[in-house]
């Protein structure tokens, strides 16, 4: 058994085409990478938290504050092939993903993950579904719409409105959100990052598809804790007037 049983890892590249320089940018004074490396460390199950990153600029602000940063290659294709690349480096047996966008992290939204996780070994993903309450979010192409069995195994993710309802009328029905980390199995990461992406994968642009393309099973656990993920200026003000009506500011 490793010495580490959660490593969170935190992807923070700086070319992001909606919002440049994205990790760098300051949220209610501070460095939105900042917030999030704070967010998952404040989990009692996270051992380890290591900023993932191909920019000293970025692994500047983290050590500066304190944090752990690791250089990773720029070619690899996504966020959890950088996360994989970490892991290979620093044993454990549960690795979480957090999200480098995500100010609004915590332990609240950690901790039922890890414990999803233990709950079985045949679970080797565990992600987070919210309840959608706001209609906008429904067509909006940067919130991941999902649908999930009665146990929670995920059958479709998808940044289109699902389930399409035939008859609004006759018919209501709630629809779920992904939002927050990932939350893996070790060797079910390394597995993950061994394949290719897959043609679903390609055309949604989510990592999640290229599970369920390999017939793997992702648990989906309910949570009514939401985040407000930094992806656009709207995002950016969304946020500060949410720290600004808590005081935070």
């Amino acid at each position: 058994m490793p010495d580490i049983e959660t490593l969170a890892v935190i992807p923070a590249r700086l070319k992001s085409t909606r919002l440049p320089e994205k990790p760098l940018i300051k949220l209610a004074g501070r460095e939105l990478v900042l917030w999030v490396l704070d967010g998952a460390r404040s989990s009692k199950n996270v051992d380890m938290a290591i900023v993932a990153t191909d920019d000293e600029r970025v692994a500047s602000v983290v050590e500066r504050a304190g944090g752990t940063a690791m250089m990773t290659p720029a070619e690899l294709p996504t966020g959890s092939d950088r996360v994989a690349w970490v892991a290979r480096r620093v044993p454990s047996r549960f690795v979480l993903n957090v999200q480098g966008d995500d100010p609004l992290v915590s332990a609240s939204v950690i901790d039922p993950m890890i414990e999803a996780l233990k709950s079985g070994d045949d679970i080797g993903l565990v992600v987070l579904a919210k309840v959608i309450d706001k209609p906008e979010e429904v067509t909006r192409d940067s919130i991941v719409k999902m649908v999930f069995d009665r146990e929670g195994r995920a059958l479709y993710f998808s940044r289109c409105p699902i389930p399409f309802v035939r008859d609004p009328k006759s018919v209501t029905t709630e629809r779920f959100k992904h939002i927050g980390p990932y939350a893996w199995r070790r060797d079910a990461l390394f597995e993950f990052a061994s394949w290719d992406q897959t043609p679903l994968e390609r055309a949604e642009s989510l990592e999640m598809l290229r599970m369920l393309e390999h017939g793997k099973t992702i648990k989906c656990v309910k949570t009514e804790t939401d985040s407000i993920e930094i992806d656009t200026p709207d995002d950016v003000r969304e946020f500060t007037h949410y720290i600004k009506q808590r005081g935070g500011y």
